[in-house]
């Protein structure tokens, strides 16, 4: 075993653990890709037929389909209708999309969609990232439902 005891080719390196640069400890809950869908209709039927996926969640605008034996692997398919509004690539669920969010406000990042309680349930925003893709951050309100 090399020094510190870790697997040969698993050694410490700089900037490898846990973040260390100030950010707030974060608990992720999932990440789920968020396909942009012209065909919604189609696309839900393709992952349902094909992969055996449930839907749980149909805003009918926004469908989330998910594992029937692995519940956190879930794909969201989003209607995409051209317009101004940036669709994200995938949603990040944390335990607190506030600290998240004024942990993001304060580094100056691009927040792309405002802090919001939606109807469904979350809490979320969207920000984009240093190489331009918009993400989703997001958490379930406890006062929902």
């Amino acid at each position: 075993m090399p020094p510190g005891g870790g697997r040969p080719g698993h050694e410490s390196r700089p900037g490898a653990g846990p973040a260390t640069n100030g950010a707030a400890a974060m608990s992720i809950r999932r990440v789920v890709p968020d396909l942009r869908s012209t065909r919604l209709e189609e696309s839900r039927r393709f992952y349902v037929d094909l992969f055996g996926f449930r839907v749980v969640m149909d805003l009918g605008f926004v469908v989330t389909l998910a594992s029937p034996t692995h519940p956190a692997a879930q794909i969201t398919l989003v209607r995409d209708e051209g317009g101004s509004q940036p669709v994200p690539a995938f949603t990040i669920e944390v335990g607190n999309v506030d600290a998240v969010h004024a942990d993001a406000v304060a580094r100056g990042a691009d927040i792309v969609y405002p802090l919001t309680d939606e109807r469904w349930g979350v809490r979320r925003f969207s920000v984009r990232d240093p190489n331009g893709v918009v993400l989703n951050v997001m958490s379930h309100r406890r006062d929902a439902g």
